[in-house]
């Protein structure tokens, strides 16, 4: 992405909440939020090759564990920090084991350790989760809008230098080829897990900002498989292994998915699932490809004598 457009779009970022309603912002709020979500996904499956079908597990200990911090008179830079190292033991519980096995046994037990701690928050933890009166006097969105943007600058940020880093380069070389990757002195093992580690703690950043945010909700759906599928959707849909196509995915998915809820109800999720089979057939690097392609024929195309 070019300088000039990447300072532009930063800017636009920093002035919405200031040249736009409420309700635009909250929208903006929601796409920032996916694109945490999405970056910490694509850093671990897109760059490493890992496959993490229980992503929702780092999300929702992130949000539980801040959430719980934060209302229990915690400062929120405190109790969200608290959330992402929470998020990142768990990885590194998962990891360790799992990640020594080669095939499917990871994605596996990812999902497996999702699932289970979705049930036991479900059954241990069935009530809604309200705010305090006290804390619904002070609430607002602005700040809570700003911490989402540091969140998507600091999770892109990350994959960015990771992406130019030789660390990314070891991480490439494992998912194109882990047996070669070694035979060259990568150590995939460490590779595997350090990524693991960042991936989870980003998620767990995300689940904390989503707890922060929301009024109510109940805490299973933290743990909810939505949060492990829709990163998987934005990441395909803006190009996986790419440093500017989650943000490009989580923006087309997020409106996308807002317009036709309104306009579809019921069968949105149908229309969606059509479009999202669409772009990928014909976009398999997703749309960060057909921007790449809209470049080349602008580049192409004969200058004026």
């Amino acid at each position: 992405m070019r300088p000039a457009l990447l300072v532009a779009l930063a800017v636009l970022a920093c002035a919405l909440p200031w040249v736009a309603g409420e309700a635009v912002v909250n929208w903006g709020l929601l796409v920032l939020l996916q694109v945490v979500v999405a970056q910490s996904w694509n850093l671990l499956a897109g760059y490493g090759g890992q496959v993490n079908l229980g992503h929702a597990a780092f999300f929702g200990i992130g949000a539980l564990v801040t959430r719980s911090l934060w209302m229990g008179g915690v400062p929120v830079a405190a109790a969200l920090a608290a959330g992402a190292v929470a998020a990142a033991v768990a990885g590194l519980g998962i990891g360790l084991p799992s990640l020594r096995l080669r095939g499917p046994y990871f994605a596996i037990g990812t999902l497996a350790m999702s699932e289970i701690l979705r049930i036991v928050v479900a059954t241990t933890l069935p009530e809604v989760s309200a705010l305090p009166a006290d804390l619904i006097a002070g609430y607002r969105l602005l700040p809570r809008y700003y911490l989402v943007l540091a969140l998507a600058a600091v999770s892109t940020g990350t994959v960015w230098l990771v992406a130019r880093s030789r660390f990314g380069m070891g991480l490439v070389a494992i998912r194109e080829d882990e047996w070669v990757a070694e035979t060259v002195g990568v150590d995939s093992y460490r590779h595997k897990l350090a990524a693991l580690l960042v991936s989870a703690a980003l998620a767990g950043g995300a689940g904390g900002a989503f707890g922060y945010y929301h009024l109510s909700f109940y805490p299973q759906f933290a743990f909810s498989p939505v949060w492990t599928f829709d990163a998987v959707l934005m990441v395909f849909l803006g190009g996986i292994g790419t440093v500017w196509g989650p943000p490009i995915g989580a923006a087309f998915f997020v409106l996308l998915r807002e317009a036709l809820a309104l306009r579809l109800t019921e069968l949105h999720v149908l229309v969606f699932g059509a479009v999202f089979v669409v772009v990928v057939l014909a976009l398999p690097g997703g749309l960060v490809d057909l921007l790449g392609v809209l470049r080349r024929v602008r580049g192409s195309r004969p200058q004026p004598a």
